[in-house]
């Protein structure tokens, strides 16, 4: 199966993982000790992160070395740019809304 960075970045534990990588590369039971899941799950979202470019692995001696990639994530940040203000528009309206809500609430 070919994956790509929007299915990378679709999970909460990969993103999570992708931020902990952006400060300093570390083995994977590094990775793992940030996390309350099994290890063999860990190295799993590894292996997807790993397949999208977001993650190299290197070994070194008897330990695999987590290493981000932040270029592989410039298309779903430029697709992200593209549809900003389709979410700004839409966050400006529900703001509005719960204001509206809140105002109404006070004035019972």
């Amino acid at each position: 199966m070919r994956r790509d960075v929007f299915q990378a970045i679709a999970d909460p534990v990969r993103r999570n993982i992708i931020e902990l990588l952006a400060d300093q590369s570390r083995t994977v039971n590094e990775v793992a000790e940030h996390f309350d899941i099994s290890r063999p799950a860990i190295s799993k979202h590894l292996k997807i992160l790993k397949e999208c470019g977001i993650v190299v692995l290197n070994k070194q001696g008897r330990e695999f070395h987590c290493h981000i990639q932040p270029s592989s994530l410039v298309p779903a940040f430029l697709w992200m740019q593209q549809h900003k203000h389709l979410w700004e528009d839409r966050l400006d309206s529900f703001e509005a809304y719960l204001s509206d809500l809140k105002e109404k609430r006070n004035d019972k």
